[in-house]
């Protein structure tokens, strides 16, 4: 029996609608909070870009998940004083950050590490290594911090400021240096990661670190390097305020987010639309910060999220934008991270499937979800969508999970990462089964050209 290939559907909304959104929202209102939740009022003068479906009252008012710790912190300096902080920020000391500080930099900046206005200081930083919570006992599982080296902390003193630096000499920001304390390794890395191994890729990243802690609130005047970044994707790169008001102007209240560092195969497109089929919008929200030798690179991934959403989801109900952090492979404790996150960005689900930001087998199958029975719906209000381990079953003809189809000996098809890799260097699409072939396609592309001698 022959299957028609799939047309396509409504295409994902275009770059310039995009773009509406980055530079046309804005609060035009802000009402009481109500029952743990805020209610904001958008204007947007797009109206193609509400995505509501034909026949429904334009939607100019949503019920938003409150940002975690009450309020969506913005710590980018306003324009009036950008040139003050500038001038002065040329006869302070400086830190130059790596990468994983310029991410962490952008993502306290725009608030999508609310409640954090700034790098923590040692009371914070203990209380987040030992119980997940922070002094005043709001969760934040993993301490963001400001390593620099004896020769740096050398030139800085508490209650003075210092200048922010990019690699390439960028002025990022400037901190209010309120703190320097011993970076205690001993006590962040078998509390974060679980595990001491200095293979583990976050293991390693700490331990290089300096052995000094900067603390202290930041004013940002720019996240974009000089120099550029061709990972940026300035098309998507949408803050929490931004996905927040789009979400109120296509009405949505209850939004799932899924965050992913690969391309979405057959089994993350069905978790994704099950999210879809219990919440108003999918939030597919790729991560583009720093991540580790071997990934993907993140252009091919956009360009196989783009092909999928175009060919297989509804537009109306899909909305792609990336998150700039940076990944731990802490496991489940990067799981809670990356869900009060998606709180911030204002999704109210988020899918935790197997071995969420695990790496190697340091950590359990399903620990990432059995974290959050550690806290209760007071602590964390994003909802965590807890789903097994899905593959093509020939004899259901559909995708399943050890819950919905019992197993049975060869029925499923799986495909290991090397296996696939292996196929895709050949320039052979894996099974339509397991992956869909607009995917594929983007993927040979990309291999076939990285294989070939330069």
């Amino acid at each position: 029996m022959s299957v028609e290939k799939p047309g396509k559907r409504n295409p994902a909304p275009t770059r310039t609608a995009i773009e509406d959104i980055r530079s046309g929202l804005k609060v035009t209102s802000r009402l009481p909070a109500i029952a743990g939740r805020s209610e904001f009022l958008y204007a947007h003068p797009f109206a193609q870009f509400q995505g509501i479906e034909k026949g429904r009252p334009p939607v100019t008012q949503s019920t938003l998940i409150t940002p975690n710790g009450g309020t969506l912190k913005d710590c980018m300096v306003p324009a009036g004083d950008a040139k003050a902080l500038q001038d002065a920020a040329g006869s302070m000391p400086s830190i130059t950050l790596s990468a994983k500080q310029a991410c962490d930099l952008e993502m306290i900046a725009m608030g999508a590490f609310s409640p954090l206005d700034g790098f923590v200081g040692p009371e914070d930083f203990e209380s987040i290594c030992r119980n997940m919570r922070m002094t005043d006992g709001t969760v934040w599982p993993i301490p963001i911090t400001l390593a620099v080296d004896d020769a740096t902390k050398g030139t800085l003193s508490e209650g003075k400021q210092a200048a922010l630096k990019h690699p390439d000499g960028t002025l990022l920001a400037v901190i209010d240096v309120t703190s320097i304390y011993a970076h205690d390794k001993k006590l962040e890395i078998p509390n974060v990661f679980r595990t001491e191994d200095s293979s583990h890729p976050g293991v390693q990243a700490v331990a290089e670190e300096g052995d000094w802690l900067i603390g202290g609130p930041i004013h940002v005047l720019t996240t974009e390097p000089a120099s550029g970044d061709a990972e940026r994707f300035e098309n998507y790169r949408l803050t929490p305020a931004q996905t927040r008001a789009a979400f109120a102007e296509r009405g949505w209240s209850r939004v799932a987010a899924f965050q992913t560092r690969n391309p979405i195969h057959r089994a993350h497109e069905y978790l994704c639309k099950c999210a879809q089929e219990i919440c108003d919008g999918l939030l597919i929200h790729p991560l583009v910060g720093e991540t580790k030798p071997g990934d993907i690179p993140a252009d091919v991934r956009m360009k196989c999220y783009e092909t999928i959403i175009e060919n297989y989801f509804v537009a109306d109900r899909t909305m792609l934008t990336v998150m700039p952090g940076a990944m731990r492979y802490a496991g489940p404790r990067e799981a809670i991270l990356h869900a009060l996150i998606r709180q911030n960005y204002g999704a109210t689900h988020f899918i935790v499937g197997r071995d969420h930001a695990g790496v190697g087998d340091y950590y359990g199958t399903y620990d990432a979800q059995l974290i959050f029975n550690e806290f209760n719906r007071d602590e964390i209000a994003v909802e965590p969508l807890r789903f097994e381990h899905a593959a093509w079953s020939n004899r259901a003809q559909g995708m399943v999970s050890a819950k919905t189809f019992p197993k049975l000996e060869g029925d499923q098809i799986f495909l290991s990462g090397t296996k696939v890799r292996e196929m895709l260097g050949r320039g052979e699409r894996p099974p339509g089964e397991f992956s869909r072939p607009e995917v594929a396609d983007v993927l040979i592309d990309w291999a076939v050209s990285a294989a070939a001698p330069a």
